[in-house]
């Protein structure tokens, strides 16, 4: 049986220069139908930024939606038509001031699946120097080091709690295990 629905009008409700809100009609797979509301997102890529001495750069930045601050990877959307790589390289220099030698993709993964397609790419940055932080206008934040086993320390005791960083942190553990 296939659980595939298929859509049969599809409404837009918001746009803007970033996401998209919209509303479908479907058919389910018995043949019924009903609507279903998700947000399209252009995309984004985080990255595992490594120092020379094993730390990472972590960051600490106040999120308006959720209304707190928290300790994340390096991470950014996708710009029309940019490269994953590119934006990964961008976002690093811009919220970090690093820029990075060696770039390993590490996985995607979906974000919230249950009501957007937003993908993030993951990249272990590596052979980092500091040229200077570009952040973007209205963006403040804090860049600091962490080492990966405090990192996943602080995700069991709540420090480090968005699912993109957790996600991140994890995967890279693993990955670091498997080069051994």
């Amino acid at each position: 049986m296939s659980f595939t629905e298929h859509c049969l009008e599809n409404i837009v409700l918001y746009e803007s220069h970033f996401i998209q809100l919209h509303k479908d009609r479907v058919s389910l797979p018995d043949g019924s139908t009903s609507s279903r509301e998700y947000i399209r997102h252009p995309g984004a890529v985080a990255v595992l930024a490594m120092l020379d001495n094993g730390n990472l750069l972590m960051e600490r930045q106040y999120r308006y939606a959720a209304g707190r601050e928290f300790m994340e990877i390096p991470a950014g959307k996708i710009d029309a038509g940019e490269p994953l790589l590119q934006t990964a390289q961008r976002e690093l220099l811009e919220e970090t001031g690093y820029v990075a030698d060696e770039w390993t993709f590490l996985t995607t993964a979906w974000a919230c699946i249950g009501y957007s397609d937003e993908q993030i790419s993951y990249f272990l940055a590596k052979g980092l120097r500091h040229e200077g932080s570009k952040l973007d206008e209205g963006e403040f934040l804090e860049v600091f080091e962490l080492s990966l086993p405090d990192a996943l320390d602080w995700i069991r005791q709540g420090k480090i709690n968005d699912s993109k960083s957790i996600v991140g942190l994890f995967w890279l553990n693993d990955y670091l295990q498997q080069q051994k």
